[in-house]
């Protein structure tokens, strides 16, 4: 069980950045690279929101398991 909790807990905290990142890069707050297809494109602000909200997800059900 210990193995389920760090592998959860660390693809929740991944999932949970990778969101960040592609939220940041499609409202244009994060621009780099500066020649990335996904800066200003509306689409990757949804697919950043849907990824973040998996890995809170993952990151809770990680930390609800008792060793």
């Amino acid at each position: 069980m210990a193995f389920a909790k760090l592998a959860l807990t660390t693809v929740g905290i991944l999932a949970i950045l990778i969101g960040l990142i592609w939220i940041g890069q499609g409202t244009g707050l994060f621009p780099y690279p500066a020649t990335s297809f996904m800066i200003n494109q509306t689409p990757w602000i949804v697919y950043g929101a849907l990824v973040a909200i998996a890995g809170a997800l993952l990151l809770w059900s990680g930390r609800r398991i008792n060793i």
